[in-house]
């Protein structure tokens, strides 16, 4: 293989950090591009897009100015990878709905689904219909259950754990076999090694991968494992589904609201979350938002505080989940809708976006911002080591990117900045 720092000592920090980024961000597009490819939608744009990024980079580059030109553009090509993968999903499954997830087991033997393919999970539905098995999402799969085609199956009864980074620990404890549908597995423990498969883009030396969507084995390890022995006496919940659909639907509620001082600003909080350090930053951001503000979420960042009663606002739920990471979609179509509405331009809006930053669709749905002239995010809390203090002082400078603080500070100087 060829390391990510190669050439380092012939073209600089700069351009082997600004490669970098072209690298993850490409990564981004083609899983994003996979999952919709796998529900039979393909672009022709975004593959050829793919390609010439490629080529690009065969080439070496040593421009650190047109490296990063070309950087914003691939936001641009990963806005149609994830439009493409919002039709596929919305197009096979229905627009999300608001609904009720169970976190809390059911008695009963046990499947757990984790990463992001709705194809798998639909896959694993249908085929254990009526065997008496109950189906759980886990990590970025929890939105599933807002789709009408897969939350029709009764079996599929709740949610399970927290993102990617838990895993370990809580597969650990799940009383069943699990399915890893994304690159979010981390090394599988000898306590679960034997009853964790892989499908898909996603595999590890010595695990069981599935292909062509025959969950067989899956199901007979369901079977023979004994899976919950009890219902939990006290179900708890959250809510999901607040994707475009939702929201616009109430769009008129939501600008009469603003109008009249009852909502003060909108907090997007989302990104990838991770084991290091500081991301209590965004639980600490999303309890500290002020009470007449609206916070939405994605990604499975929002696993840092989901599980907290916001309450409701202007008749409205205060917390609104829009989904997978791939669902940025919907929040550029909902943010774009409100500034249709008040006439004016998204950076206007009384809306600030605080993003977690770990792994590669993190990056791609991070230039898309900027390719869209998304001002002022917050990112953090920590930034990749491919960007240099350098490469951070220049996104600083032409994007206004604030690398996240305190909390409390950033989050009045938020308010602030949008009052003005």
């Amino acid at each position: 293989g060829v390391r990510v720092d190669a050439g380092l000592a012939l073209v600089g920090p700069e351009v082997v950090g600004l490669r970098s980024l072209h690298l993850y961000a490409l990564k981004g597009i083609c899983a994003y591009a996979h999952h919709a490819d796998v529900l039979g939608r393909r672009s022709a744009e975004v593959l050829g897009g793919v390609e010439e990024a490629f080529a690009y980079l065969a080439g070496e580059p040593t421009d650190a100015a047109e490296l990063l030109e070309r950087a914003v553009g691939l936001g641009r090509l990963n806005l149609a990878a994830i439009e493409l993968l919002d039709a596929a999903n919305t197009g096979t499954y229905g627009p999300q709905q608001p609904t009720s997830v169970r976190t809390t087991p059911v008695a009963g033997k046990a499947i757990l689904v984790s990463g992001h393919d709705l194809r798998d999970l639909e896959a694993v539905l249908v085929q254990t219909r009526g065997l008496g098995i109950n189906v759980y999402t886990h990590g970025e799969m929890l939105p599933a259950h807002a789709y009408p085609l897969l939350k029709a199956h009764p079996h599929l009864v709740g949610n399970y754990g927290g993102a990617w980074q838990d895993q370990q620990q809580e597969f650990a404890a799940f009383p069943g076999p699990i399915l890893m549908t994304s690159n979010c597995i981390i090394e599988p423990h000898v306590s679960y090694r034997r009853r964790i498969f892989t499908a898909g883009p996603v595999g590890w030396p010595g695990v069981r991968h599935l292909a062509d969507h025959d969950f067989r084995p899956l199901i007979q390890a369901a079977q023979a494992l004994p899976g919950f022995p009890e219902t939990a006496a006290e179900e708890e919940a959250v809510t999901v589904g607040f994707g475009r659909d939702a929201v616009l639907a109430v769009a008129d509620q939501v600008v009469d609201a603003v109008r009249q001082g009852a909502i003060r600003h909108f907090f997007l909080i989302g990104g990838c979350d991770g084991p290091t350090p500081g991301r209590d930053y965004y639980t600490d951001f999303a309890l500290g938002a002020p009470r007449d503000s609206v916070v939405l979420t994605l990604g499975c960042a929002k696993y840092r505080f989901n599980r907290h009663d916001f309450g409701e606002i202007a008749g409205l739920p205060r917390l609104l989940d829009l989904g997978q990471c791939n669902d940025t979609y919907s929040a550029i179509r909902i943010a774009t809708a409100l500034a249709d509405a008040f006439e004016c331009e998204v950076n206007d809006l009384p809306l600030t976006l605080a993003l977690s930053w770990t792994e590669q669709k993190a990056v791609a749905v991070l230039l898309t911002l900027l390719a869209l002239g998304i001002r002022t995010i917050h990112l953090g809390p920590s930034l990749p080591g491919f960007l240099t203090p350098a490469l951070v002082d220049e996104l600083v400078k032409r994007f206004d990117l604030r690398v996240t603080g305190d909390p409390t500070a950033d989050l009045a100087a938020a308010l602030e900045r949008t009052a003005s």
